[in-house]
């Protein structure tokens, strides 16, 4: 659905040169234009407008004086500097540019008709007077001659297989005649030349010859491969015409055919066999066709056709054409008019070979015209739910306007087609926001058609047609456009309007009557930008006047004209990429460049042939696309591989050639953010990306809307809803309270319906009436229940593009699915509980956990009600329940309500066989109330409601129940139910206290045991466990003999001892023994000096110091002394070793002959970080980690074995060091203790000899620390990088630094590598000892 757009037009008006010109040629490499006269040839350069060389062919005799001479070829040769031509006498001529040179390399005697050079230049064809073809390769060496006329077929003639002939075969509505056509005129037409016609296919295999039969008078083609062996003869064409055009990039030949009532352009294939064809719009016998033109990449084909005499008209115009495929379908898009006679008669025309879309026009009186056009997509540019999405495409006379935001047709087919007078050149859509569905369009004659929609009435208007909507029985929900003017244009005097039918180009319509346009100069590289203004009428007539109001002339080509919808301001582009700012609004029409926030003038590194404007976070910004799909936004180039974009509203979607699609939200975009968007590796999951069909191009977005229109390559439309618009939109939606627009796209997309809930959590639940209302389907509510979910969309499926702070409306005890449920059926039993009513039960079961007993009884409730159109019956209810919920779970909680009706209800419309529950259920009718109740909760395994039930059916069951506590581990419902002086419960307690025993919690067990008052017990479960003063008190209550009593106190010590509580034992032993030299004795085992030294002064037995205190202390202080030197030689082992496993490390490993790591005692160790050798270790020891805790307990320390040239040996050095570290830094409060009664005994140098070695102990240690555990060090230096005065560049060059040096941490031994923490602060030294 693309349009030619002119950008520019470059004349070169009154070349001085003699003669006529007959023919021309491109030199693209230099960018001149060769043309040949009568007289010679000239070299001319359009762009500084001079003749560059000029070389006559009369001096030397090739063209007689006279000015009979023709030019039949001309071919400029890339390789060299030199031209070949060929003349009608039979001369080919090699003329050299640059020495003017000429050379004679071949003469015909017969004279020359055609010469065609292959695509490649190697090999050249003449066609000669007597009807030959002379096929000569580059250096005009003869290859072969043939004669043109053939009698064979050629080598590709069609074999029969008896399938029988057209006679017998089938065809249709033409009934049996059809096999016998009616013969019609094969003689070549009245205006052929009879000249032959040679095009070449676009590899240079194969040619083909159009020439004209000498034995039928009718034309034929034939096609010789690059061998010059025929391939094959066209079938009889009636009416073929001489034009031929093979297209460079298919099997399709162009030609022409004149039927009986109109005139075709065909295609034929290779075998000679017509192919499709399309209709000129011209009546029979109108025009003649005087050549046809295929662009390089075969996109566009050129016509060239010719008003042919009539008797009744004297003016005779001539058209070039240019027409397109889509989706099957031949479109018009550009029609030049020409006059057929004086300066502006056409004698050739050529696409460019390089520029697909430039073409170069050469007219008889030396005038020269070249013709930029790009493909562009004529779409309204509203950002409202007014704009109708209106795209126009041009078809000739007509332009086809497609309304996607109502519908989506598939081209051809159209919406409605506005009639024009004229071929249609350009159209163009309103900037006005409010009226973008208003178009001008711009036809061959200068004229301004202007169509509006609305209107205070409905006109109706015989030049709008309805296309593929509407029909019998249908209303069109569409107010079609009317003609509201169509407005002339006068540029110049008509001379120039002759010669240049594209004078006018780059129309935009900004404001109501008001138009920018541009002209080209045709004597200087300069625009002119006009602004058209609608004159005054007094009459309402269709027919109006444009007049320019203001002009104002740039220095460059204008190659590019923009508006922007929103903001009105509006962009010119000239040629060399420079861009400005064209200020309309004011007077005077004036330009200034185009700036950006840095102050410096907007340049395009490449001409852009589309532009676009946009704001980005609040900025404009200019966008343009080359045709070379590089992407630029103002100066910067942020993609190279776009194929289209579209701005549309606040969002930027772009095409790409990886076939994708890309959209940008532009409202808190910055430049950075869209070239790193573009730039970054695709995601899969991201919502700005989305695959595409090979080769899609956009055609437009509805606004307001999620429609994202595509065009595949061939022409067919595809609809599609990019992620991001359709999140936009409904969080658009969200935020108005617009649920029911909302809710249907997300239904219709599959969205999840917990983003309605999820985007604002409180405006949702203060709205959840609305929400109700909006909706109002049961259906509807009911798909919303069934997809809610406890997780929170924004966060994981659909994250918003910009993180907003969103107040959460929630208990955070409470979950999402309880309060949506809870807020919902709340909001329908105030709107109307009878209607939701299967919603209301919905809102139940998806409660966590559901509440299905509530749910039942509201369906057992619907019993009794009458049905009505809006109520649900019970039936019904249960019916939709099972759906939810699963019968074997309903029928368990419908038995666990006690009620067998509803029992009965839901076993009925379950599958169950009623021999299964009948006999169940009458056996439980027959039952006690209790003791029924306590059989329904025990099958239903709900053991506490049974035990409840139980315990009500009286003392003869309390044997029943007290098994069910056993069994079920009860004890603590159990106690609830039974006052504490009854037996019940002193039994359930004296249970429960076992069970404690068995689970060795022996404390608890005596403290039940106590409460109930079962002593003995208590005593035993306490004494098991160590608790002395529990067990002390309960001997008490059992007022235990003197004797009983010590010796209860003398165990309870010894297990003190056991476990080294020796503080709590001497307590025992002093209290309640009365025996306190063995307390002290105690006291003196844990090293409590002081409490010891209290005790003696306490019973004044002061020999006890010198007998036992004394000689404990200075044995202490020499164990201190050995523990010290031990812990002392020890780490300074293992950090000696570990310095020598990691210089191990460093070396690279020592290779054999075979190239495998040799086995010796170290080899394990040149692993950089010992990560494969961990996995092999973990793998082998992978059934040793199912053992039992002690078996992987000693798999853990085989893992890290100390043994010299184990894999892990430096972790297990770490791990050593550690535990020496953390054994010497416990002892601060002992050696304390110690050193306070050393002083205190005098034994002074005893104390400081153990102060001293302590010290230095601690020091060495913490010396040692950033020596051994140097990976810390390195991780606390990254963290230091880090910060205000850090850069992205300075924390990068860091961790890569820190990456190269330091190993990799496995992550199960990563905190070994992490030193321990000693304590600074507990101080232990004495100042007295220093």
């Amino acid at each position: 659905m693309r349009n030619l757009k002119l950008l520019r037009t470059l004349e070169f008006r009154d070349i001085q040169a003699p003669g006529k010109p007959q023919c021309f040629s491109l030199r693209t490499e230099r960018g001149t234009v060769l043309v040949g006269s009568e007289c010679g040839l000239i070299e001319v350069d359009p762009e500084k407008r001079e003749v560059t060389s000029k070389i006559s062919l009369v001096t030397e005799g090739f063209l007689p004086e006279d000015g009979s001479g023709c030019i039949v070829g001309i071919q400029g040769l890339l390789d060299q500097e030199s031209v070949c031509v060929a003349t009608a006498s039979g001369d080919v001529i090699l003329c050299n540019l640059s020495t003017q040179q000429l050379e004679c390399v071949g003469s015909v005697a017969n004279g020359i008709s055609v010469m065609s050079w292959s695509p490649d230049q190697e090999l050249v064809l003449f066609s000669t007077g007597q009807q030959t073809l002379i096929m000569m390769t580059r250096d005009f060496e003869v290859i072969t001659e043939q004669q043109i006329h053939q009698d064979d077929f050629g080598e590709g003639k069609f074999v029969t297989v008896g399938w029988g002939s057209k006679e017998t075969q089938f065809h249709g509505s033409e009934g049996r005649q059809a096999p016998f056509p009616i013969q019609m005129h094969e003689s070549a037409l009245p205006w052929d030349d009879h000249k032959p016609q040679i095009t070449w296919r676009g590899d240079g295999q194969f040619f083909a010859v159009s020439v004209v039969c000498p034995k039928t008078g009718a034309r034929k083609i034939r096609v010789w491969n690059r061998e010059f062996a025929l391939q094959s003869t066209s079938e009889p064409v009636p009416g073929l015409g001489p034009s031929l055009a093979w297209k460079p990039s298919g099997s399709l030949i162009a030609s022409t055919q004149d039927k009986p009532n109109q005139q075709d352009v065909v295609f034929l294939e290779k075998n000679g066999l017509l192919h499709g064809q399309f209709t000129l719009p011209f009546s029979k016998d109108e025009v003649k066709v005087n050549d046809l033109l295929w662009n390089a990449d075969s996109s566009v084909l050129a016509v060239w056709l010719e008003d042919l005499p009539r008797e009744d008209s004297s003016t005779l115009k001539s058209y070039v054409q240019l027409w397109t495929v889509g989706n099957y379908h031949w479109y018009l898009k550009q029609s030049l008019p020409f006059s057929t006679s004086g300066k502006s008669q056409i004698v050739s025309l050529l696409w460019d070979p390089v520029m697909p879309c430039r073409l170069h026009i050469l007219c008889q009186g030396w005038r020269y015209l070249c013709c930029d056009w790009h493909w562009t997509t004529d779409r309204s540019s509203g950002n409202s739910t007014s704009d109708l999405a209106n795209v126009a495409v041009i078809d000739g006379s007509r332009v086809l306007v497609t309304v996607f935001r109502q519908t989506v047709i598939p081209p051809p087919m159209c919406t409605y087609r506005l009639q024009i007078p004229h071929p249609v050149n350009q159209v163009v859509f309103s900037a006005h926001l409010e009226k973008s569905n208003d178009l001008a369009i711009l036809d061959a004659s200068n004229q301004i058609s202007v169509y509006k929609c609305g209107g205070d009435k409905l006109k109706v208007d015989s030049t709008v047609k309805l296309g593929a909507v509407g029909g019998n029985g249908f209303k069109v929900p569409l107010r079609l456009p009317h003609l509201e003017k169509r407005y002339t244009v006068q540029f110049g005097d008509n001379e120039d309007e002759e010669v240049n039918p594209l004078q006018l180009c780059l129309l935009t319509w900004i404001e109501e009557d008001v138009f920018l346009a541009i002209t080209h100069s045709p004597s200087s590289l300069k625009s002119v930008i006009y602004r058209l203004t609608a004159a005054p009428s007094e009459v309402d007539e269709v027919q109006g006047q444009l007049n320019v109001s203001s002009s104002v002339t740039v220095d460059g080509v204008v190659i590019g004209l923009c508006c922007s919808s929103k903001t009105k301001s509006s962009v010119v582009q000239l040629a060399d990429g420079q861009v400005f700012k064209c200020l309309w609004e004011s007077s005077s029409l004036t330009v200034e460049p185009w700036k950006s926030s840095e102050g410096f003038a907007i340049r395009f590194a490449h001409p852009c042939t589309q532009m676009d404007l946009a704001m980005i976070g609040g900025q404009e910004y200019v966008l343009g696309l080359t045709d070379r799909c590089r992407f630029f936004i103002n100066d910067t180039e942020v993609a190279s591989n776009i194929t289209s974009f579209v701005v549309c509203d606040e969002f930027l979607l772009l095409t790409t050639h990886s076939h994708t699609c890309q959209c940008f939200s532009l409202k808190d975009a910055s430049l950075k953010m869209l070239q790193a968007g573009l730039c970054s590796s695709h995601e899969a999951n991201r919502e700005s990306l989305r695959k595409v069909e090979r080769g899609s191009r956009i055609v437009t977005v509805v606004p307001q809307d999620t429609k994202l229109i595509l065009q595949m390559p061939r022409g067919n439309l595809e609809v599609v809803h990019h992620r991001a618009l359709v999140l936009a939109q409904i969080r658009k939606w969200l935020d108005n309270l617009k649920f029911k627009e909302a809710f249907e796209c997300m239904r219709k997309l599959r969205i999840n319906l917990n983003l309605i809930h999820d985007h604002n959590p409180k405006v949702f639940l203060e709205n959840v009436e609305t929400f109700v209302k909006q909706i109002d389907s049961v259906n509807h509510i009911n798909l919303f229940f069934t997809e809610l979910k406890e997780e929170d969309v924004t966060k994981t499926m659909y994250p918003p593009p910009v993180t907003k702070s969103v107040q959460m409306s929630r208990d955070p005890d409470r979950k999402k699915l309880d309060l949506i449920c809870d807020a919902m059926r709340v909001a329908m039993e105030n709107i109307n509980p009878r209607k939701y009513c299967l919603s209301i039960l919905t809102s139940h079961v998806k409660k966590t956990p559901p509440e299905l007993e509530i749910v039942l009884q509201k369906v057992h409730e619907l019993q009794g009600n009458v049905p009505t159109a809006e109520t649900v019956s019970a039936e019904e209810a249960l019916k939709y329940l099972l759906l939810l919920v699963d019968v074997n779970d309903l029928y368990n909680h419908s038995l666990g309500t006690y009620d067998f009706d509803l029992v009965l209800m839901v076993a009925e419309k379950s599958q169950k066989d009623p021999k299964e529950y009948l006999p169940f259920l009458n056996a439980l009718k027959k039952m006690e109330t209790n003791y029924q109740r306590f059989t329904i909760d025990k099958f239903l395994k709900r053991y506490e409601k049974a035990l409840g039930h139980l315990s009500k059916c009286g003392p003869e069951y309390f044997t029943e129940c007290l098994n069910l506590i056993k069994d079920k581990n009860l004890y603590k419902e159990a106690l609830k139910l039974y006052q504490p002086d009854s037996q019940q419960y002193r039994a359930v307690s004296i249970a429960y206290g076992e069970h404690l025993m068995r689970e060795h919690l022996c404390e608890e067990a005596g403290l039940v045991f106590a409460r109930c008052g079962v002593r003995e017990k208590a005593l035993s479960a306490f004494l098991t466990c160590g608790s002395w003063q529990q067990a002390l008190c309960v001997a008490s209550q059992l007022r235990l003999k003197k004797d009983k009593m010590a010796g209860l106190a003398r165990t309870l010590a010894g297990k003190l001892v056991e476990q080294r509580r020796h503080s709590e034992a001497a307590t025992i032993l002093e209290q309640y023994v009365q025996d306190y030299e063995e307390a002290v004795l105690r006291l003196l085992e844990g090293s409590a000096w002081e409490e010891a030294l209290r005790l003696v002064y306490k019973y004044n037995r002061v020999d006890i110091i010198e007998t036992s205190i004394k000689p404990s202390i200075l044995e202490a202080q020499k164990n201190y002394m050995a523990f010290l030197d031990s812990q002392t030689a020890t780490f300074i082992r293992h950090k000696n070793r570990l310095l020598v496993v990691r210089e191990l490390k460093k070396k690279p490993p020592q290779l054999h002959v075979d190239n495998e790591v040799a086995h010796g005692p170290e080899s394990e160790l040149f692993s950089e970080s010992g990560s494969d050798m961990s996995a092999r270790y973990s793998h082998s020891n992978s059934r040793i980690s199912a053992r039992s805790s002690k078996n992987r307990r000693k798999a853990e320390r085989k893992k890290h074995s100390l043994k010299e040239g184990s894999p892990l040996e430096d972790l297990a050095l770490l791990e050593a060091l550690s535990e020496v570290l953390q054994s010497v830094d416990k002892l601060k409060d002992e050696v304390h203790s110690i050193l306070k009664v050393l002083f205190l005994f005098e034994f002074e140098e005893k104390g400081k000899e153990l102060q001293k070695a302590f010290e230095s102990t601690l020091k060495l240690m913490e010396r040692a620390i950033p020596e051994i555990w140097t990976l810390a060090n390195q991780l606390s230096s990254a963290t230091s990088v880090r910060g205000p005065s850090s850069t992205v560049n300075s924390i990068t060059a860091s961790y890569q630094q820190q990456q190269k040096q330091q190993p990799s941490v496995p992550v199960l031994d990563a905190g070994t590598y992490m030193p321990p923490k000693m304590d600074q602060r507990r101080l232990w030294k004495l100042s007295v000892l220093q």
